[in-house]
């Protein structure tokens, strides 16, 4: 026997062999539907008894592979089935003969035979004949499931006459010798009449009626003839038949313990009748069995059960019957068999590793110089064996063999399809898929280096099979997956392979269906290049837009009744790890930046690379990179449109390298880190430009919120100057630009300011509006910086080196003191020139001008955008202040102001205030200048709060009290500054210079004196001229403008000469006399009251009269400062009284 049937498995000892073939020209597909249906019936109970007899059929069969029924009945073809088609009744004699013809290749085993005819009609196929049954068509066959019962019950009958004929043999009859094809010229020659010969010859025979029982249905004889031929055989050293017999008692005892079977088929077998019950079959599945074996229900199950062997016997048994085959060189054939079978048993039993025992004696079996087709089938059956028993990757490593036969050198044609799916089966096995998400998951599973051998040799067959699209998703799947075990050098390679099938088929992200059904999944690149981390970046500051605040506040729903919902908070904190909180606008360019990591040894060239997202219409803007060879950490922005609003998914990127296109979903990619994928879409707003008259500045403000400053400009301006900054506003985006709001906001700056820094009139510029797109409006915006223009220490003492007396000037005189100018003798010391005292220290003034607009549909749902210029203003000194006081007047309500001025400026410069003439003052030259001012009134500033709780509350009061007395102060003096050769001017403020003492001496006492001399107010240089022997009224007048009542008071006028040499004379009794007293008494006047008293003078000489009036202190309210105590002087001239003579 030539032909190993790797199929067999140890039930198929008690099977009826059943050829089934076609005749002539038969359909294929009609031949094997009839073949299925036929081979349905594989069990039917025997009429009139209890025993099931297991029929198996093939379609074809080794004619040399029959002769060795002797030695195993069941290697016996005992019923020939023929299936032919018949369309005319000329044809029938000649189909009838083929008929006969076949049935001589098994005539010297067959028990019986039968004919199908399909397609012949008429009177043949009318006449009864039991051997051959006629159909009209494959399709009217109803009866052939009956008919093929039939004929097994007629080949149980033929078997039953045969086992009986054996079983009853005469011990005197001469039985005789069995014998196996090679045996036959051993046995010339013997003598057959000694013992030895005739217990060889009994053993045979007990073994073959064992088959023939077991055949029967008849177990428990089986079972009792095979432990006889053992004994007999065993005896007479007859080795193969002694092996044989085993085996015969091994697959009897597997199918009492496994009535399921070893063959791995679905479904069970049906329970033998007499032999085996139901009952018995149930107990006895594997492991139910006991160490004996015995089971006390009958006394068939005790008999049965003694002769039956357990379940580790039969594979021992197994063993030493393969052993016994093994001395023979021709029983190659039934050694494998016989491995295969325990094998099977050993997969059942869960005994892996002996199973392995056997497959591996099974691999080193030498039959005849096999065919391809035989190795193909001998490595694939290994393969499923190994798979049976747990050994996958030994199961993988045969089929791949048996892969690799399919494509052998010697076969004309090779069987590249054979050969790629049998590739496919093996994968599991080196653990091994075609879906690159199982490795993207943990550490990798399997040896590399078979799985990359694997893979190429997919590659090659689809090649070889002429499918450009399969070598690139193989390709594509070994670079994704294998990429940290491929060499440099490998890396290139595979690459340039991959690059030149993609050149004829690029590959793509669709799914590839392979003829059996299978469906390769697209293999994306995510790992060329390696992304370790997706940002999506928000808009630039200029561009972001920001909701007005509402009453409700931006974080809580709008659509709820509730203030607070844990229901709501929760939902809120799962969408947040999702969701970014900034928004992108529809219409405007949206960022994701990637940190990617080129894993090539060269350099990565990858195209078209663009993002994936969902929710919004998104028009991605595809990019090309090249990263160089191992880059690291390189970032990679990648750009697009949205062109609707809603929410946005950023889901990944897709890429082509290699000419593969590639869809990198992030759900996919391990490890990376993102800040969020979803983000809002709010409608489109304007985009606004800004440009300016100013330069570019180098400095960049930061402002305090952290918001970038789009652009900077500056300016270099003297203290004191004013400039206009012009600004152009450009609409460049598509929708109009319908609000507009500009405030400023001085930052970085700790100098105090006086006045107004930047000042616009905004009306102008609305009406311009909407700006369309492409349209530009102007902005004007006043620019004036006032700094403190009081002297610093630092340079008072450098005014003091140069010999100059600050300090000490004379205060009597109200007029202008020329001070020496700086002289050039002071040694020039260029680290001393470079003292933070220097004159021409410049100081900085930053501030940032914001604009909120907003328009389009972004306007109608609450969206604004916010653009900011920075302003950065360099002040340099123009003139200082370095003392200030006063000095009083000739009237009551007026005083001198003291300026000393000095030009810190390295040009002549003029200074001018209001009614006074120009100072001209050289580069570092210092001159004082007295300017007369009327007091001021300042009751009408708030007065600070007596309250000491209010502690920085009052000192605030009172800065502000004092900034607008200042501001009031300065606003009269009107002081200027000029410089004649830059054309440049400016004003000069005392706000910060003046102190609370000259605050006090410019200020109006509250109490309002008035002296009033016949009618004539007096003050200043006034002088009233009298008659002398004239009365002149006298009036003194009280004016109120205190908070609280005052008085009483009483006044004592006193009249004196004044005679120019510092003698005053008050003896004037005979020379002035008061009309009345002269004394006055006033009474307490309410605030913003006032109180008149009256008198009269009598001059009674000629002369200049000066009148003094004196308080009584012991009247007065001492509580108030004596300041408010102060009247005007009197200045009386006395002539001599015209005579009017008469005509």
């Amino acid at each position: 026997m030539s032909v190993p049937d790797y199929l067999q498995c140890a039930e198929d000892h008690q099977t009826l062999l059943v050829v089934v073939q076609p005749i002539g020209i038969v359909p294929e597909e009609s031949f094997f539907r009839v073949y299925k249906r036929i081979s349905a019936v594989s069990q039917v109970n025997v009429r009139d008894s209890q025993r099931v007899l297991y029929i198996r059929y093939r379609h074809h069969y080794p004619p040399e592979n029959n002769e060795w029924g002797d030695f195993q009945t069941h290697r016996k073809v005992v019923g020939l089935i023929t299936i032919t088609d018949c369309s005319s009744a000329k044809d029938w004699p000649q189909t009838f003969e083929k008929f006969h013809l076949h049935k001589e290749l098994y005539s010297a085993t067959l028990y019986d035979s039968r004919l199908f005819v399909f397609g012949l009609q008429g009177e043949i196929a009318e006449q009864p004949r039991t051997d051959v049954a006629f159909y009209p068509s494959y399709d009217e066959c109803e009866t052939v499931e009956k008919r093929i019962e039939d004929f097994i019950e007629s080949l149980f009958i033929v078997l039953e006459s045969k086992r009986l004929d054996r079983a009853t043999d005469k011990s005197g009859d001469k039985i005789p010798l069995l014998c196996v094809p090679f045996e036959k010229k051993d046995f010339v020659g013997l003598d057959t009449d000694s013992r030895h010969y005739k217990k060889r010859c009994q053993g045979r025979m007990r073994k073959h009626v064992g088959d023939l029982c077991l055949q029967a249905g008849m177990l428990q004889d089986s079972l009792v003839h095979y432990h006889m031929a053992v004994e007999l055989l065993r005896s007479v050293n007859d080795f193969l038949w002694l092996g044989a017999a085993l085996e015969g008692l091994c697959s009897a005892s597997v199918i009492y313990h496994y009535p399921g079977g070893t063959g791995g088929k679905v479904g069970s077998r049906r329970a033998q009748g007499g032999s085996l019950s139901a009952e018995a079959g149930n107990r006895h599945r594997p492991g139910a069995l006991t160490s004996n074996g015995i089971n006390a229900d009958t006394s068939a199950e005790i008999g049965r059960a003694k002769n039956c062997l357990s379940p580790e016997d039969i594979i021992d048994k197994y063993k030493e019957a393969i052993s016994y085959y093994g001395k023979y060189k021709n029983a190659g054939v039934i050694e494998l068999e016989a491995c295969v079978k325990a094998v099977r048993v050993l997969a059942i039993q869960k005994r892996s590793m002996e199973a392995s025992e056997f497959l591996q004696n099974a691999v080193y079996i030498n039959l005849r110089q096999l065919s391809e087709e035989e190795k193909i089938q001998r490595y694939s059956i290994l393969s499923e064996l190994y798979e049976r028993i747990g050994f996958h990757r030994k199961s993988a490593f045969f089929k791949r063999i048996a892969a690799m036969q399919c494509a052998a050198p010697s076969i004309p044609e090779p069987g590249w399809r054979a050969c790629y799916k049998l590739l496919l089966e093996t994968l599991p096995g080196y653990s091994l898929s075609l879906d690159p998400k199982d490795f993207s998951k943990g550490t990798h599973r399997g040896w590399a280096a078979v799985q990359m051998r694997l893979l190429h040799e997919l590659v090659y067959a689809s090649r070889r099979m002429g499918n450009p699209a399969l070598c690139v998703r193989h390709l594509s799947f070994l670079l994704q997956t294998m990429l940290d075990f491929l060499s440099d050098q490998e890396k290139k390679d595979v690459t340039q392979s991959l690059e030149s099938y993609t050149a004829k088929c690029p590959g793509t992200m669709e799914y590839i269906t392979l003829p059996d059904g299978l469906k390769l999944p697209p293999v994306p690149f995510t790992k060329l290049p390696i992304v370790r981390s997706v940002k999506l970046l928000n808009l630039p500051t200029s561009l972001r837009p920001h909701k007005v605040k509402s009453l409700l506040g931006q974080n809580v729903s709008t659509k709820s009744p509730f203030i607070y919902s844990p229901i709501i908070a929760h939902s809120r904190g799962e969408e947040r790890s999702k969701k970014i909180e900034f928004q992108w606008v529809q219409g405007d360019v949206c960022e994701v930046q990637l940190m990617v990591y080129n894993p090539m040894p060269f350099e990565l060239r990858v195209e078209n690379m663009g993002l994936l997202t969902t929710g919004v219409e998104f028009e991605s803007l595809p990019a090309a990179l090249s990263l160089p060879a191992e880059s690291g950490l390189y970032p990679v922005t990648l750009v697009g449109v949205p062109q609707t609003t809603g929410q946005i998914t950023v889901n990944g990127y897709h890429t082509s390298v290699f000419g593969v296109f590639s869809d990198c979903l992030l759900d996919n990619l391990p490890g990376v880190k993102t800040n969020g994928c979803t983000v809002e879409v709010i409608p489109a707003l304007p985009r606004l430009q800004i440009s300016t008259s100013l330069p570019r500045s180098a400095h960049t403000l930061q402002a305090s919120s952290g918001d970038e400053i789009s652009t900077n400009v500056s300016v270099q301006l003297y203290n004191g100057e004013a400039q206009q900054l012009i600004i152009k506003l450009e609409n460049i985006g598509t929708e109009p630009l319908e609000k507009l709001e500009v405030t400023a906001k001085t930052v970085n700056t700790k100098e105090k300011l006086y006045g107004d820094f930047l000042t616009w009139k905004l009306e102008d510029t609305l009406s311009q509006f909407p700006l369309n797109p492409g349209k530009v409006a102007t902005l004007t915006v006043n620019i004036k910086v006032k700094l403190d223009f009081s002297c610093q220490e630092n340079l008072l003492q450098d005014l003091s080196d140069d010999g100059i007396s600050v300090s000490g000037l004379p205060l009597s005189s109200p007029f202008r003191q020329v001070v020496k100018p700086r002289v050039e003798t002071k040694p020039i010391n260029p680290q001393e020139s470079s003292k933070a005292g220097d004159f021409s220290h410049v100081k900085t003034l930053e501030a940032i001008l914001n604009f909120k607009y907003s328009g389009g549909p972004g306007h109608v749902e609450g969206y604004y955008r916010n653009l900011s210029l920075g302003l950065h203003v360099e002040v340099e000194p123009s003139v200082f202040f370095t003392r200030v006081s006063t000095l009083p007047a000739t009237s009551t309500r007026q005083c001198h102001l003291l300026l000393d001025v000095f030009n810190s400026t390295e040009h002549e410069l003029t200074i001018s205030a209001r009614n006074n003439e120009d100072l001209i003052l050289h580069p570092g030259e210092c001159q004082r200048m007295a300017i007369q001012v009327d007091k001021f009134n300042f009751e009408s500033f708030p007065e600070s709060p007596t309250d000491g709780t209010q502690f920085a509350n009052a000192k605030q009061l009172e800065e502000e009290r004092q900034q607008a007395k200042g501001l009031e102060i300065n606003s009269k003096l009107d002081i200027c500054w000029k410089i004649p050769s830059l054309k440049r001017e400016g004003e000069a403020s005392v706000e910060g210079v003046l102190n609370q003492l000259v605050l006090e001496n410019l200020q109006l006492a509250p109490l309002q004196w008035d002296i009033l001399v016949d009618g004539q107010l007096c003050d200043c240089d006034i002088v009233v001229n009298c008659k002398v022997g004239d009365p002149v009224p006298l009036q003194v007048k009280l004016t109120n403008w205190s908070k609280h009542s005052v008085g009483p008071f009483a006044l004592t006028v006193m009249p004196y000469q004044d005679y120019q040499n510092g003698v005053h004379n008050y003896e004037l009794q005979d020379t002035i006399t008061f009309v009345g007293s002269n004394t006055f008494y006033i009474d307490s006047v309410k605030p913003t009251k006032d109180s008149v008293c009256f008198g009269a003078l009598l001059f009674l000489y000629t002369g200049d009269f000066y009148l003094t009036i004196k308080f009584h202190e012991d009247i007065c309210n001492r509580e108030l400062p004596l300041s408010w105590f102060c009247l005007p002087s009197v200045h009386i001239r006395a002539t001599e009284p015209v005579v009017q003579t008469k005509l």
